[in-house]
């Protein structure tokens, strides 16, 4: 065991947050934290970091393990240090000895004492068995999946905003590489390529994880354990996200009927001691029966305590067929071009999902089709088009020092007080909640603020940039259903592929500096683009196979000489050198394709996935393979040159 809840309460105030829990996690555990917005999720991971203390149980933790927490408090560390500089101070000891090695060469340069030799010696030793000669290939091997480019590598860290900085946090939390990885909503600030990546460095990422996240599809890929914080008590389900969902079915209709049953057994006793209790003769045997209905084990009603969004966008006015126009739009950042001459269209009833790398421009478009970013070109609105642009930026935007109400009755919606707190009632805002400074609010409080002022504006057009950050999966769920359920037009930028399949029925992708359009919904999209990958894998390799072609036919053989034309012996000689180089190459180059098509399936067998030796050996393997390959085919190709020149100088 890592670390453990024995018998855990944990109280706020009045408020308990967990009561008698006990959760041990083991190495190499793959878990998904989940729970509604405000149960505590966050809370339980600061118990395990010693942030918090339980009010009562205990908190096992052996002395060894060393845990890594990411969490969006880590956001106030700030630095002059580049990115590089602060993801390789996952290395603290690499870089001591670094220091103690450079030290111990001066000293040995001045007085070339031997135990100064020895010392420096071992140290190197050392230094070599920690890996520290690759820290900084590893470092930027890390930063670079996670979205950096080269050139990031070295800018200053203060430079960076937010979402960036916690990507380089992160970076540095991996390459340390502690037993325990404690991750809080670790995708909300990565693009779809950086959680793709993430996913595959932690699929192999030697410790054990615990991930409080609202993205399904990252928790069905990621985890093979489910812990639901619920109704204060712990529940762990033995699966990925989608056994959970299916396994709380199966023990709710179970608790139900159980329910129901005794629900049932108690009536039925409760009218025998009705019956029973006037007659003097049966009374005995009625307070025998009170006596066992006061001693049952009481199964408790299966009503589902969980906060419900009530989402309902309303549009007053119907727009034009096209929303917006887009036509010669360019926008550039010194050289980083994101449009080029580029042209789109919105159209009535179009759901679009704008998606891509980060730098890819996408938020910028979405600013430009708001009116909210500079740009060339032409952007024109369609008739009668009502906008409402919910972005990141606003939840900032949010002034601290009002309260809830305050907020909202800047919107300009003419709603009444009465007609605003009944709003925000459907935001889990009721009653006094109202009246509280947005300062105090946790990240899910102020989306759902920025979401109620979305709705109010009763926009024919909605532009949301991430609206799903900072809500749980149930909420997600329910903006699902209000988004299918609207009348209007939207774009929206998301990392959540749930919520992009479930919502969009057209993609926006930025290439090249143009804007993509997929008529069809995401899992067309990615199906298409996978298709696309396989017909251009196909085409290379029958280009790579016609254009060897000629070399495979070639005849390895010494051509018969033209009449009357001397040959030397030297130029035989080099000739008949240079065939047998050639069936060599070519031997060793069929040899090594076959090892690389055995590699290959081994690799495409799962069970390999299950012994982590087994798999970096073949994994090791194939790469050499590969760079072998490479090298062959370089030699083939000069060995087939130096042969047709020696032919054709015959």
């Amino acid at each position: 065991m890592l670390i453990g809840l024995q018998n855990v309460t944990f109280e706020f105030g009045a408020r308990v947050i967990v009561k008698d829990a006990t959760w041990h996690i083991q190495p190499n555990e793959r878990i998904g934290l989940i729970g509604y917005n405000g149960t505590g999720k966050s809370t339980l991971l600061k118990l395990f970091v010693n942030q918090y203390m339980p009010s009562a149980g205990t908190v096992e933790r052996s002395k060894e393990t060393t845990i890594g927490y990411l969490h969006q408090d880590l956001l106030s560390f700030d630095t002059n240090e580049s990115i590089l500089q602060v993801a390789m101070g996952a290395f603290e000891k690499v870089l001591q000895l670094e220091k103690e090695i450079e030290a111990l060469g001066r000293e040995l340069e001045k007085t070339g004492d031997e135990k100064t030799l020895i010392d420096y010696t071992d140290k190197l030793h050392e230094m070599e068995l920690l890996g520290g000669y690759n820290i900084q290939h590893k470092s930027e091997e890390v930063l670079q999946g996670l979205g950096f480019s080269n050139a990031d590598l070295n800018r200053p860290y203060k430079e960076f905003s937010g979402g960036w900085r916690m990507r380089v946090l992160l970076a540095k939390m991996i390459l340390a590489k502690p037993d325990l990885l404690l991750l809080d909503e670790p995708t909300n600030h990565l693009d779809l390529p950086s959680i793709e990546w993430l996913e595959k460095y932690l699929q192999h990422y030697q410790g054990a994880v615990v991930i409080v996240s609202h993205d399904k599809f990252f928790l069905n890929r990621m985890v093979t354990k489910i812990v639901e914080l619920y109704q204060r008590e712990l529940h762990i389900y033995n699966g990925n996200y989608d056994f959970y969902e299916k396994e709380k079915a199966v023990r709710i209709e179970m608790q139900q009927k159980a329910y129901e049953n005794q629900q049932d057994y108690i009536r039925q006793n409760e009218r025998l001691v009705e019956r029973f209790r006037a007659k003097a003769s049966k009374a005995a045997m009625a307070q025998s029966i009170m006596k066992k209905l006061d001693k049952l084990d009481r199964i408790e009603d299966v009503a589902i305590e969980r906060p419900d969004l009530r989402i309902n966008f309303r549009v007053d006015k119907v727009p034009g067929r096209v929303l917006v126009e887009l036509d010669h739009l360019s926008k550039a950042f010194g050289e980083n071009v994101i449009l080029r001459d580029a042209k789109a269209e919105i159209d009535r009833g179009d759901k679009i999902a704008l998606i891509g790398a980060n730098g890819k421009g996408k938020s910028t478009l979405l600013r430009i089709i708001a009116d909210a970013e500079s740009y060339a070109g032409n952007r024109k609105w369609g008739h009668n088009v009502e906008e409402s642009f919910y972005a990141q930026h606003q939840l900032e935007a949010l002034a601290l020092d009002h309260t809830i109400l305050e907020e909202m009755r800047g919107c300009g919606s003419q709603m009444t007080d009465l007609e605003l707190r009944a709003l925000l009632g459907c935001f889990l805002f009721s009653g006094d909640d109202t009246d509280k400074k947005i300062r105090i609010l946790s990240g899910g409080e102020k989306a759902r603020v920025a979401l109620a002022k979305t709705i109010v504006s009763k926009a024919n057009f909605l532009m949301l940039d991430e609206p799903t950050n900072h809500l749980d999966m149930h909420s997600v769920d329910l903006l699902i259903n209000a988004l299918k359920r609207y009348e209007g037009t939207m774009i929206l930028v998301s990392h959540d592929r749930h919520f992009i399949s479930k919502t969009a029925n057209k993609i926006w992708e930025i290439v090249d500096g143009q804007i993509k359009e997929f008529k069809g919904p995401y899992d067309e999209w990615v199906a298409w683009n996978e298709r696309m990958r396989k017909n251009q894998a196909a085409a290379k390799t029958e280009a790579a196979a016609s254009k060897k072609k000629p070399v495979a036919a070639a005849p390895v053989r010494t051509p018969a000489p033209a009449v009357n034309t001397p040959i030397s012996k030297e130029h035989k000689k080099e000739l008949q050198r240079q065939q047998k180089l050639f069936q060599q190459t070519e031997e060793a180059l069929n040899k090594n394709k076959a090892e690389m098509a055995q590699l290959e399936k081994d690799l495409a067998n799962p069970d390999i996935y299950s012994d982590k030796d087994r798999f970096l050996k073949a994994e090791q393997d194939y790469t050499q393979a590969s760079r072998e390959n490479e090298r062959l085919e370089k030699d083939y190709e000069t060995i087939f040159t130096r042969l047709m020149e020696l032919e054709e100088g015959d």
